[in-house]
């Protein structure tokens, strides 16, 4: 299956490769810079996560600098969108923020015969946001799986219902959360339901927003507000409090924390394909991906708030893809 030929995994793949991100989200020095190639014109089409949707059209723009005859059409309606898109030859491109189902690589295979392939582009550290003006300063995964979740199956032994539980006092001591949450098109919704739910059920009462903005964007209107989104969303009206996997362990969510596997919330975001084991990517594809796959590439990746890949797995690929 495509998940036993995903070889480096994102925890493995950063500790091999801390120190190129460790001080922060910088580009690895080692990344070779994007040199165009004659010829290349023509439509590509980008079909999936709505956390990769800026992320793929500065790419869009970047690589529209390089050829300005290319024209690139980008929908990101949420990741579930991806694999269809690419089962039915709609799309170039299928940003992912999440690895596929089986019921999905399945659906692939059935038309074309041979597994999709997912590209790691970036990497993501999924933030729980609170209004800025809530005091607490961080959570661990069995209290932020009690409170999105009744099921609790991350093994806190109750509800939290108030932010007096978290030990907020005051004024904060009798409020009600607030809950925001993307709806379940998104991979992040799926990914937050695996790791930070322990693979449980949110809560009736969640509000699904249909983008990572307007998550933010609610978190930042309700004093009361607890939200999730990837990092490259934060904006002044919230912070993005520390996550731990017990208590007392908790850390900032950050590229540093991402590296040495600290931080519990991090992933891979993808951009998947259809590429024939035994076939060459069309011109316009591989030009594409080997820019994503380049300093400039991973350049914008960290503009837009997102830590850069490491150039040992960037490399990985660029030789898996004949790039």
């Amino acid at each position: 299956m495509l998940k036993k030929l995903m070889t480096t995994s994102l925890a493995a793949s950063l500790v091999m490769s801390g120190s190129a991100i460790a001080s922060g989200a910088e580009v690895d020095p080692d990344m070779p810079k994007y040199e165009a190639v004659s010829g290349i014109s023509g439509n590509l089409s980008s079909q999936g996560s709505d956390t990769l949707n800026n992320l793929m059209t500065l790419w869009a723009e970047e690589f529209q600098d390089f050829y300005p005859n290319v024209n690139i059409q980008i929908q990101g309606a949420g990741t579930s969108t991806a694999p269809p898109a690419l089962a039915e030859g709609t799309a170039n491109f299928g940003p992912m923020s999440r690895t596929m189902r089986d019921s999905e690589e399945a659906d692939f295979e059935d038309a074309h015969g041979y597994a999709p392939t997912l590209v790691p582009v970036a990497i993501d550290v999924l933030a729980v946001y609170v209004n800025r003006d809530n005091p607490i300063e961080g959570l661990s995964i069995p209290q932020v799986d009690a409170i999105f979740s009744d099921t609790r199956r991350c093994g806190y032994d109750s509800d939290i219902n108030r932010w007096g539980q978290l030990g907020l006092d005051g004024a904060w001591e009798n409020r009600d959360f607030t809950l925001y949450s993307r709806n379940a098109v998104s991979g992040t919704y799926g990914y937050f339901r695996q790791h930070a739910l322990c693979d449980g059920d949110f809560r009736d009462e969640i509000n699904e927003q249909p983008g990572s903005a307007s998550v933010v964007q609610g978190v930042t209107e309700s004093r009361n507000g607890i939200g999730y989104s990837g990092i490259g969303y934060l904006t002044s009206g919230v912070k993005a409090i520390k996550i731990g996997r017990e208590d007392g362990e908790l850390y900032e969510p950050n590229a540093a924390n991402a590296a040495s596997g600290d931080y519990p919330l991090a992933r891979f975001l993808y951009l998947a394909i259809n590429k024939h084991p035994n076939e060459e990517l069309p011109p316009l594809d591989r030009e594409f991906l080997k820019m994503v796959l380049s300093a400039e590439g991973q350049d914008v990746t960290v503009r837009d708030g997102f830590i850069p890949l490491p150039e040992q797995v960037a490399a990985q690929w660029r030789e898996r893809l004949g790039l």
